[in-house]
C-alpha cells in the first residue's frame, strides 16, 4: 500500500517536469526570433560632425566609432540640428512674444517725395489789351495779399480816353436823334454799342462802364482791381513807366488749394489710381497731417532717377503751405489677392539673407530663411519659408539669437546635420597656445555628442576667455561647432571645489 503511494507520487512528478521540459522549449523558437530582432542601421555618421558617412561601421583617424544612424533619426537628427533650443525660464526672461502669420490682403503704402506748387487753374497775370502809362500804384510789393475788388494800379491812356470820349458822343447823338427817324437813332445806336464793346474789350470793369453810361464823364484815368483774392506773386508795373499791350503787370495765385507733384518709382506706378487718398507732411509742421487726391498721372517718366511725377490737390486752411516746400506723400494701396504676412519685427536682416524664427514647441524655434514681398508700415508679405497659421518670434528674436547661437543654427542650411547649440563638458587643461588661439583639453565623455573621454584641441573664440588659466587646471568648458569639424570655446572656468 505505502509502496503503491509512492509510485504514484513519483509518476506524478516525472509527468509534471516532462510537461515544463517540452512547453520550455517548444515555445522559445517562437518567441526568441521577436525578441533579439534589430533595425538595420541606414549609414554610420562620423563622431565629429563632419560630413563623411560610411555604409559600414568603422572608426574615424582619433579611433572613435563612427554613430550608427538608423531609419527615421536622420530626419529627427536634420530637424534638430536647425533648431534653437531655450529653456522655457529664460524664454521668460527675455520676453519672447509670438504671432500667427496669417493669410490676408496687404494694404501696402506708396512713399514718394514732393514739391508744393501752386494750382495752374488759380493763378492769373494782370495784362492791360491797350497801351498806356502807369499813373499810380496801389500794390506795389511782391507777395502782398490781396481781395477780389483790390484796386491795383491806375493807368492813363490816349486810346482809353479816345474810346470813351466817342461813347459820350454817341450817347449824345442817340439822345438828339429821339424824335428822328428810326433808320438816324439805329445808326446813332449802333455806334454808341461800338464804343461800349470797346472798353468791354479792354478789360474795363462793369462798374466803370456803368459809371460812364449814366454820367457821360470822360475820366483821364481809369482803375485797375484784382480779379481774385491771393497773393502777388510777381509784380513788374512801376509807377510812371510806360506798358505795350498784353504786357504782364502782376501776376496774381490763389493759394486757398494747392497742388503736390509727387515723384513715384518707376515699380510703384502701377499702384497708383486717380481719385486715390493722399497722407501729405511737411517738414515745417511735423505734428500736422495734410489730405489731398490724386487728380492725374503724368504720361512721361524721368529716366535720370526712373520715376513718375503725379498731382495731388489739396486745401490750404490758414495758408499754412507754402508753394516750394517740401513734402512726403503716402499713398495706402490695398491689395486683392490675400497673401501671407507677418509683422515686420519679425524678420532679421542680415544684409544677406532674412531669417524668421517659427516656434517649432515649447522651449524650441527654427530658424527659416525667407523670401519678401510688398509691406506696408507693420506688416511684410513672405513668398516663401513660412506657412500660414504657423507662430513666428516678434519680440526678442535678437535675443534669442545672442541667447543660443543662432548663426551656428543657421549654418545647418548648406552644411551638413550638425549640432547648432552650445555643449558643456569636464576636463583638464592640458596646453595653451596663444599665437594660435588653440587649448589642448582631456575631456569627460560628451553625452549631446555621443563622444568618449579623450583628449583633443579646441579654438577660442577670443584669447581672454582662458584668463589666469594655467596647463593642468581642472576646468568646465562650453563649445560650439562653428563650421563642420571646427570646435570653438565659448566659455571657460576653473572646475567649482
Amino acid at each position: 500500500m505505502k509502496y503503491g503511494i509512492l509510485a504514484a507520487l513519483l509518476a506524478t512528478l516525472l509527468a509534471a517536469g516532462a510537461g515544463y521540459w517540452f512547453g520550455s522549449h517548444s515555445a522559445a523558437p517562437a518567441l526568441t526570433p521577436a525578441a533579439e530582432a534589430k533595425p538595420k542601421p541606414l549609414y554610420y555618421r562620423n563622431p565629429m560632425g563632419l560630413p563623411d558617412t560610411s555604409p559600414t561601421p568603422k572608426k574615424d583617424p582619433m579611433g572613435m566609432d563612427y554613430i550608427a544612424v538608423f531609419e527615421g533619426e536622420q530626419d529627427i537628427e536634420s530637424a534638430a540640428a536647425n533648431q534653437v533650443k531655450i529653456s522655457t525660464e529664460k524664454v521668460q526672461k527675455l520676453g519672447v512674444r509670438t504671432e500667427t502669420a496669417r493669410q490676408q490682403p496687404l494694404d501696402r503704402i506708396v512713399r514718394a517725395a514732393g514739391r508744393i506748387e501752386p494750382d495752374e487753374r488759380r493763378t492769373y497775370a494782370i495784362s492791360p489789351k491797350f497801351e498806356g502809362y502807369i499813373e499810380r500804384l496801389h500794390v506795389n510789393v511782391t507777395g502782398q495779399p490781396i481781395t477780389k475788388g483790390q484796386p491795383l494800379f491806375e493807368v492813363y491812356s490816349p486810346d482809353l480816353v479816345s474810346a470813351q470820349r466817342e461813347y459820350a458822343i454817341a450817347m449824345q447823338g442817340v439822345a438828339s436823334l429821339k424824335d428822328a427817324g428810326a433808320e438816324p437813332q439805329a445808326a446813332m445806336r449802333q455806334l454808341a454799342g461800338s464804343s461800349l464793346a470797346r472798353l468791354h474789350h479792354w478789360d474795363i470793369s462793369e462798374d466803370q462802364v456803368k459809371a460812364l453810361s449814366q454820367s457821360g464823364e470822360i475820366k483821364r484815368t481809369l482803375t485797375f482791381r484784382s480779379p481774385v483774392t491771393g497773393i502777388v506773386t510777381e509784380k513788374k508795373a512801376l509807377q510812371g513807366t510806360r506798358f505795350m499791350p498784353g504786357e504782364t503787370l502782376y501776376q496774381i495765385a490763389d493759394l486757398s488749394a494747392l497742388w503736390v507733384i509727387a515723384d513715384v518709382f518707376e515699380q510703384d506706378i502701377g499702384l497708383v489710381k486717380l481719385g486715390a487718398g493722399a497722407t501729405v507732411k511737411i517738414n515745417a509742421y511735423p505734428e500736422k497731417v495734410f489730405k489731398g487726391t490724386v487728380t492725374y498721372v503724368y504720361p512721361r517718366l524721368a529716366t535720370e532717377t526712373r520715376t513718375v511725377p503725379i498731382r495731388i490737390e489739396l486745401a490750404n486752411p490758414g495758408q499754412l503751405l507754402k508753394p516750394g516746400m517740401f513734402a512726403q506723400v503716402e499713398l495706402t494701396v490695398a491689395t486683392t489677392k490675400p497673401v501671407i504676412t507677418v509683422p515686420i519685427s519679425a524678420v532679421i536682416d542680415s544684409g544677406i539673407r532674412r531669417i524668421v524664427l517659427v516656434q517649432i514647441g515649447e522651449g524650441r524655434f527654427e530658424p527659416r530663411e525667407v523670401r519678401l514681398g510688398a509691406r506696408n508700415e507693420h506688416l511684410v508679405e513672405v513668398i516663401e519659408g513660412v506657412r500660414s497659421g504657423e507662430p513666428v518670434v516678434v519680440a526678442a528674436n535678437f535675443l534669442i539669437d545672442a541667447e543660443s547661437n543662432l548663426k551656428a543654427a543657421i549654418g545647418g542650411f548648406t552644411a551638413a546635420p550638425a549640432p547648432s547649440v552650445s555643449h558643456r563638458a569636464e576636463g583638464r587643461l592640458e596646453a595653451v597656445d596663444i599665437k594660435t588661439g588653440t587649448v589642448s583639453i582631456t575631456h569627460s565623455p560628451v553625452a549631446s555628442l555621443k563622444w568618449p573621454a579623450m583628449t583633443m584641441d579646441f579654438m577660442l573664440t577670443h584669447n581672454a576667455l582662458i584668463g589666469t588659466l594655467q596647463p593642468g587646471a581642472k576646468i568646465t568648458f562650453s563649445f560650439v561647432e562653428r563650421k563642420p569639424g571646427e570646435w570653438v570655446i565659448t566659455q571657460i572656468e576653473a572646475k567649482a571645489r
